[in-house]
């Protein structure tokens, strides 16, 4: 994990999902490099990019995040 710790859940929903980061490179038309650091958290896309990630997912764009508060 890197100093910047944990702000998305890329990586796990593409795993829930049964995609890859290349494929969702493909998907963005993105570096697989970019998307990597993405899932990594080393780096975050825009939120345009998460609206984008969500609907190419069909999912809601809040499930991308990692909760801010535990309830």
């Amino acid at each position: 994990m890197s100093k910047q710790g944990r702000y998305n859940r890329i990586k796990i929903v593409l795993a829930e999902n049964e995609k890859s980061a290349k494929w969702l490179a493909e998907q963005l038309d993105k570096d697989k490099s970019t998307v990597s650091r993405w899932c990594t958290n080393d780096m975050q896309p825009t939120i345009e990019t998460f609206y984008k990630i969500a609907e190419i997912l069909d999912i809601e764009v809040r499930e991308l995040f990692v909760a801010s508060k535990r309830t």
